[in-house]
């Protein structure tokens, strides 16, 4: 029998939705499935002391080192770090970073068929960068180049010689010389890439997207595990769920907002993230268990993409994602186990 570990950052599972559900799945599949965190594993002895749900609790047990591991999050501290990555090169993890916004742009823009989908993307060196690309499309967006969840995001017009800022859901106004500093003082934190902003927004002038959830089954291919839009409060730009926005149902929401071209909508939706995943994932090395698209429609029903995710996470849907990734988690360890 194959063990599946879950490795986060967390000590203890019943902060973490997602171990609840693989523990389920896992059951129903027959698998033998643990949790744990860095601070549990002892290099030594090959011993890990993690978590296993029985009877409607978690208990802790010293466990041997699993088949194969999801690593359901990023590390924080040095450490943790540290025990990560030691344990990548002992046991098979099943998910794999994509890189950060830039290295993904460049990335596709490479692949040819898909070159009219991104939107220009320019890594920022200096704050005059950004006027400069204002002066080609009047309003832009500037990101964190390895930011997540909608963090950090900021929309940029202009009128006349004043510049209107959002930032989550604050506004203001600054002349050319403020906001020459702010962004200043913003890349001196972190790395920002500028462009062009893209109005996505339903008829009632909310901002949406559309999470194409693509997941790997327990024969190792592609399959579309959900789409489903993301809608946004009027008075932001973004519509991630961490930052307020809501979850659609994907059906209702093509009847209501395209009408008629729901069904071309939904079959160009659907055809692209079949031949987008696999194509993307030719570009790298290494193979992924999970990707979120997010795809935005502008007022002419062209398609572009705002972001891929390597670690799309949504705890409304922890059981539907668990039910792919556990026998594809089962694939990676037989797979290793074959080489």
């Amino acid at each position: 029998m194959v063990t599946v570990g879950m490795l986060h950052s967390r000590k203890h599972p019943s902060k973490v939705d997602k171990a609840f559900a693989w523990a389920a799945v896992a059951k129903m599949e027959g698998v033998d499935f643990y949790y744990f965190s860095p601070q549990g594993v002892n290099f030594e002895a090959n011993v890990i002391s993690g978590y296993v749900y029985e009877e409607g609790q978690w208990i802790e047990q010293d466990m041997k080192f699993p088949d194969v591991i999801y690593n359901a999050c990023g590390m924080k501290t040095d450490e943790d770090i540290d025990v990560y990555t030691k344990l990548s090169k002992i046991v098979p993890f099943t998910s794999h970073s994509v890189g950060n916004k830039m290295s993904v742009y460049r990335r596709i823009s490479k692949m040819p068929e898909f070159v009219d989908y991104l939107i220009p993307s320019i890594r920022i060196d200096q704050p005059e960068d950004v006027l400069d690309t204002m002066k080609k499309y009047k309003k832009v967006i500037m990101k964190p180049v390895s930011g997540s969840q909608g963090r950090g995001i900021w929309f940029i017009e202009q009128d006349g010689e004043r510049f209107h800022t959002i930032i989550d859901t604050e506004q203001t106004t600054q002349n050319r010389e403020q906001l020459l500093s702010s962004i200043q003082d913003l890349l001196r934190e972190q790395a920002y890439l500028v462009q062009p902003y893209i109005s996505c927004r339903t008829k009632d002038g909310n901002p949406y997207d559309f999470r194409l959830h693509v997941q790997k089954d327990g024969e190792g291919k592609w399959m579309i595990s959900i789409i489903y839009p993301r809608i946004g409060t009027m008075d932001r730009v973004t519509s991630n769920l961490a930052r307020g926005g809501s979850m659609g149902t994907f059906r209702s929401f093509l009847e209501r907002e395209f009408g008629d071209e729901r069904r071309n909508m939904r079959q160009t939706l659907e055809k692209f993230a079949d031949r987008f995943t696999n194509e993307f994932e030719s570009t790298y090395d290494i193979e992924f268990d999970e990707l979120g698209i997010d795809i935005g429609v502008d007022e002419n029903n062209k398609l572009w993409i705002f972001e891929v995710n390597w670690r799309p996470g949504n705890e409304e849907l922890a059981f539907t994602i668990a039910k792919n990734l556990v026998p594809y988690a089962v694939y990676v360890a037989n797979q290793h186990k074959s080489t």
